[in-house]
C-alpha cells in the first residue's frame, strides 16, 4: 500500500519542477522522518544539488549552502569575528572617552554576538525554523574538516569560547553531496542515509528537458536527448550531465531550429563539452553518433 506521505513528497518535488523517481522520494522521506543527513553521490550535473533547492522551496524554508573546497576550515564554515567592526568600535569609544567620562569597553562587549559573523553552519544552527542545510561537494574538503563536520552533525551544538555553547532549537534538514573526488570516511557515511543518482535514461531526460525548456520543439527535444544518451557512451574526461543537456536545449531553442542538423551539433559542442579532448573525441565520432540518433535528414545525407 502506498504511503500518502510518500505521494505528497513526490507531488511536492514534481510541483517544484523536479522529475523524481521512487528511490529519490523514499530517501528524502526517510531523511525527513528520521532527521538524518542525506548523502547524495553521483556524477557531476545529475541534479544532486537541485534536490536541496527543491526541498527548501517545497518546505517553504531557507536554503543555507556550505560550498566545500580544499583548505576549508572551521572558521570559514562556522563563524568569524568582525575585526574591522571591533576596531572601528574601539576607535569611536576612544574618541568619546577623551571628551567624556565613558571608559573603554570590556572584552565581553567586544566579543558579543553583534560582532559575530555567522557562517553557514552557525546560520543553520541559529535559524528560527528548520532550514535546509546543503553541504555541497564535501569530498573536496580535507579529512580534518570532515571530522569536525561529523561532530557538528552529531550534537547540533557549537561552542564559542567568548560566548558559550549554542544549541540548535530547530534541527536543520541536511543534504550532503559528493562527486567521489576522494573516498569519504566510514564514520560520515554511517551518520547519513545514502542515495546514488546516475545519469537519467532517455524518457526521464526528455521529461526534464520538456519541463525546463517548454518553448523547445518536441522533435528537437527528442533528438537532443537521444544524442546525449549516445554521447555518454564515449570515453570522455568530463561526461556531460543533465545540467549540460538543459543548457544545450536552451541554446538551441534560442536558435529556432525545428530539427537538429549535424553541422549545428558540431558548432554547439562547446555548450555540453568543457574539455578539448572530449570535444575532439565527439567530433571524430560525430557521424556515428548522429547515425545512432536515427534522424539523418535529406540535407545531412547529401
Amino acid at each position: 500500500m502506498q504511503n500518502p506521505e510518500l505521494e505528497r513528497i513526490a507531488e511536492l518535488l514534481l510541483t517544484q519542477g523536479y522529475i523524481t523517481e521512487p528511490s529519490v522520494t523514499m530517501a528524502v522521506y526517510l531523511s525527513m522522518q528520521l532527521q538524518k543527513p542525506l548523502l547524495i553521490e553521483g556524477p557531476a550535473g545529475v541534479g544532486k544539488t537541485e534536490i536541496a533547492k527543491v526541498m527548501a522551496r517545497a518546505m517553504d524554508t531557507d536554503l543555507i549552502r556550505l560550498q566545500c573546497y580544499e583548505g576549508l576550515d572551521a572558521s570559514h564554515a562556522l563563524y568569524e569575528w568582525n575585526y574591522q567592526r571591533q576596531l572601528l568600535h574601539l576607535k569611536m569609544l576612544e574618541v568619546l572617552s577623551k571628551t567624556s567620562d565613558q571608559s573603554l569597553p570590556a572584552e565581553d562587549e567586544l566579543f558579543s554576538e553583534k560582532f559575530l559573523l555567522k557562517r553557514p553552519l552557525l546560520q543553520a544552527i541559529t535559524h528560527h525554523k528548520s532550514p535546509v542545510l546543503l553541504i555541497d561537494e564535501v569530498d573536496r574538503a580535507d579529512e580534518e574538516f570532515e571530522s569536525y563536520l561529523l561532530e557538528v552533525l552529531s550534537d547540533w551544538q557549537i561552542t564559542i569560547p567568548e560566548i558559550g555553547t549554542i544549541r540548535a532549537t530547530h534541527i536543520p534538514q541536511v543534504i550532503v553531496t559528493g562527486n567521489r573526488v576522494r573516498e569519504l570516511s566510514d564514520a560520515l557515511r554511517r551518520r547519513c542515509l545514502y542515495l546514488w543518482i546516475d545519469y537519467p535514461d532517455f524518457e526521464k531526460e526528455l521529461a526534464i528537458v520538456k519541463g525546463k525548456v517548454p518553448q523547445l520543439n518536441e522533435k528537437i527535444a527528442e533528438q537532443i536527448c537521444r544524442f546525449m544518451q549516445e554521447l555518454r557512451q564515449l570515453r570522455l574526461e568530463k561526461t556531460p550531465g543533465i545540467a549540460e543537456t538543459i543548457d544545450w536545449a536552451t541554446a538551441l531553442a534560442a536558435l529556432h531550429f525545428d530539427y537538429l542538423p549535424k553541422k549545428l551539433i558540431e558548432q554547439t559542442l562547446g555548450v555540453i563539452l568543457k574539455d578539448w579532448k572530449d570535444t575532439r573525441t565527439a567530433q571524430l565520432s560525430l557521424t556515428e553518433l548522429y547515425a545512432k540518433m536515427g534522424v539523418i535528414s535529406k540535407l545531412d545525407a547529401l
